[in-house]
């Protein structure tokens, strides 16, 4: 029996939440193999594609264990800058002992013969994410069932629970897209209008900043900076002001990703700090009446830069290099500001969180590398650096959390 065909087993139960509910007849849970098999076939022949797949899946996302399995091996490859083709997918397979379980060798040809085309990949993608969410919703609602029939316990604790678990699969379900300012300011424009009625020597990328730009010439192609301090030191307004001036005096785009804080508390920053207006005034809606022109006039000129903010939490290593490799091929791309790196997740199994921590930034700066641009990551320093006493409290590497 193929295997890629084979009934869903108990172990994909486990990771996708595809559980039966109890009566169900034994249905066979939502799923989209075709989809599958022309995600992973799509990924084979066009390598670049998998820059949009990782955007949209996972591997819990797929059905088949068979084809979670040739995913698994996918990103490997993808993660270590390989070739992904047949021979390349087959001799991963082989060095796992994974290579007769997905089906042999008949079907990794089987992948690649039956796709035609990979423009409709990311539908397919999408497809195949959706089979998985109402899978995991089947799941939380079988569990919620059983314990209703069983003890509860507290009335207001099993509700609380019960739509807890909608909620996680809900969550787990979103993907934030990197989204142009443009239209983040009007968004964020209406929330502070809504508000109211309530109540050169330089060879790199300039920072905009004189004196350190003298010191740096800029940054320059394939740099990863590191601007670590303590929680509320100004981290990221420093950062945000670079890449506006960034944007502003080389038109090159810029990508910003907001791990901490939301697209629109970002953007409501820098409209303060642009029109200089009190961002205590805007967030209780007391404006006066000589601010709208400079909200105004800051509003247009924010949407006008080419400035893309994305703000998925705990956003991956992976991801993110999936991320910024489409928006480079899509709009171009100067520098990437990444806020802050101990939010930031390696997508691999680590001892230690400091080796996680290490293993994103060798990551970084490879990709810096790759991409030919700088790039600027923000991190937390530990309390190391206050309980110097009188020492000198000029920050050190071991500083970094």
């Amino acid at each position: 029996m193929d295997p890629n065909q084979a009934p869903y087993s108990s172990s994909r139960k486990r990771d996708t939440g595809a559980s039966d509910f109890s009566g169900g007849g034994g249905r066979v849970p939502p799923n989209a193999l075709e989809a599958e098999r022309s995600v992973l076939g799509g990924v084979l022949l066009e390598n670049d594609a998998m820059n949009v797949v990782l955007e949209e899946l996972s591997r819990e996302d797929f059905y088949s264990e068979g084809n979670a399995t040739i995913f698994d091996s996918l990103s490997s490859l993808f993660r270590e800058g390989q070739p992904m083709d047949t021979v390349t997918l087959r001799e991963t397979l082989v060095s796992r002992g994974k290579l007769q379980a997905v089906g042999g060798d008949e079907y990794l040809l089987k992948l690649t013969n039956t796709i035609p085309t990979v423009a409709n990949i990311q539908a397919h993608a999408k497809i195949v994410r959706e089979k998985a969410v109402i899978r995991r919703l089947i799941s939380s609602c079988h569990e919620i069932a059983a314990k209703g029939y069983g003890d509860y316990g507290e009335m207001e604790e099993f509700l609380d629970s019960a739509e807890r678990a909608v909620f996680d699969v809900a969550k787990a379900r979103a993907r934030s897209p990197y989204e142009h300012i443009k239209d983040v300011v009007l968004r964020t424009f209406t929330e502070i209008h809504q508000a109211a009625e309530r109540g050169d020597r330089i060879t790199g990328l300039p920072t905009g900043f004189r004196d350190l730009d003298d010191k740096t010439a800029g940054m320059h192609p394939g740099d990863l900076i590191i601007v670590a301090g303590r929680p509320g030191m100004g981290k990221t307004a420093f950062a945000m002001n670079v890449g506006m001036n960034a944007c502003v005096l080389t038109k090159q785009p810029v990508a910003v990703f907001s791990l901490e804080m939301p697209k629109e508390q970002l953007v409501r920053r820098l409209l303060c700090s642009e029109a200089k207006v009190d961002g205590n005034r805007m967030r209780s809606g007391q404006l006066w009446r000589e601010d709208w022109p400079k909200l105004a006039r800051a509003a247009g000129t924010l949407s006008e830069l080419p400035l893309y903010i994305d703000d998925t939490p705990a956003l991956s290593m992976m991801e993110l290099r999936a991320k910024t490799r489409r928006i480079k091929s899509e709009h171009g791309l100067g520098l990437i500001i990444v806020d802050y790196l101990q939010l930031m997740r390696s997508g691999s199994r680590n001892d230690s969180r400091e080796q996680e921590i290490s293993e994103i930034s060798r990551s970084l700066k490879a990709l810096a590398k790759e991409l030919g641009i700088p790039i600027i990551s923000l991190s937390q320093l530990n309390r190391g650096v206050e309980s110097r006493g009188n020492k000198d409290k000029r920050p050190q590497l071991s500083d970094l959390r």
